[in-house]
């Protein structure tokens, strides 16, 4: 028998226990910014919570909706949507980072850490004041020379 057309893991649980695990885990993810849970599951929250970020970011009502059916808390959905998609607005995709850190103690398990991959505690509007400031230090050699002149 072959795994063709098989896509996702069973992780030992039926369907609707495996559906709400990772809803748990992304919305866990949002909620907190970080979370640490194994590896497998990692790997399979990565994909669903791509899909719910490129939904936020287009923030329209349908998908707004939409995000707030694919996690658990409405408060969460909200922060998603209002808060967290703006400013992951230059990135087209990639937005979440899966990191290897330990095995558990109890059953040797390979932990991860999944994380956003954007610094999200600065503002958006920060990213557009760093561009004048690049442009700051090329006006002050022409400052210095003036100076000198004088």
């Amino acid at each position: 028998m072959h795994r063709h057309g098989y896509k996702g893991r069973k992780f030992g649980r039926e369907r609707d226990q495996r559906n709400a695990l990772i809803k748990g885990l992304a919305d866990s993810l949002v909620k907190y910014e970080k979370i640490e849970t194994t590896l497998p599951k990692a790997k399979e929250v990565v994909p669903y919570i791509e899909k719910l970020i490129t939904k936020a970011k287009k923030g329209d009502l349908h998908n707004r909706r939409q995000v707030i059916a694919g996690l658990q808390t409405l408060e969460s959905a909200h922060k998603l949507v209002d808060e967290l998609a703006p400013k992951m607005k230059g990135r087209v995709s990639g937005h979440v980072r899966v990191t290897r850190t330990s095995l558990r103690r109890g059953d040797n398990a390979q932990l991860a850490t999944v994380s956003f991959v954007d610094d999200l505690k600065e503002a958006p509007v920060a990213k557009a004041n760093a561009a004048p400031k690049a442009e700051a230090p090329a006006k002050k050699p022409a400052a210095t020379a003036k100076k000198e002149t004088k």
